[in-house]
């Protein structure tokens, strides 16, 4: 059986890749660097993309998606998540949509994350990120009849363009 202490480490990581996700969507570099360790590594879709450092992957990111045209979603289900003292590991499900309205795509796919956490001075901290794909579909927006974009966190500050009832 589980002690208080391990259910709240284990309560403290889903946090941690709950913000790490929250981060990526809402393109905050600032509180995505928060929670990575200096010395956190990463790499992306099956190692295609990687990088050694914290300043390396918060670069990746903003270069990659911080377009105003570029929307995510990314959500993470059914955490297995190892503690070992300080140390954790996990293994996470996702689940991701990307449109991009400038480029005139939309991509959708599954793959499963492999996380390494460290508690330093007292919280839990990403030192390790990948993912690998199950599946990754891609669709340019021409191609979906009726597609369009009617609300945007940048473009609309968050409101629908929809006309009300």
């Amino acid at each position: 059986m589980m002690t208080l202490e391990e259910l709240s480490d284990l309560e403290e990581i889903k946090r941690v890749k709950y913000t790490y996700l929250r981060c990526l969507d809402q393109k905050d570099w600032v509180g995505l660097g928060e929670i990575l360790c200096e010395d956190a590594t990463a790499a992306y879709s099956g190692g295609k993309y990687s990088f050694g450092s914290k300043a390396e992957i918060l670069e990746f990111l903003d270069r990659s998606m911080s377009r105003e045209s570029f929307h995510s979603s990314h959500r993470v289900h059914h955490p297995e998540i190892t503690l070992n003292g300080d140390s954790a590991q996990a293994t996470w499900a996702l689940e991701d949509i990307v449109v991009d309205d400038e480029w005139k795509f939309m991509l959708m796919g599954a793959a499963f994350y492999e996380d390494t956490y460290e508690r330093r001075d007292g919280r839990w901290l990403m030192l390790r990120t990948t993912y690998k794909r199950s599946f990754e579909v891609m669709f340019p927006t021409a191609s979906l009849p009726g597609f369009a974009l009617t609300a945007s966190w940048w473009g609309t500050n968050g409101q629908s363009t929809l006309p009300a009832g």
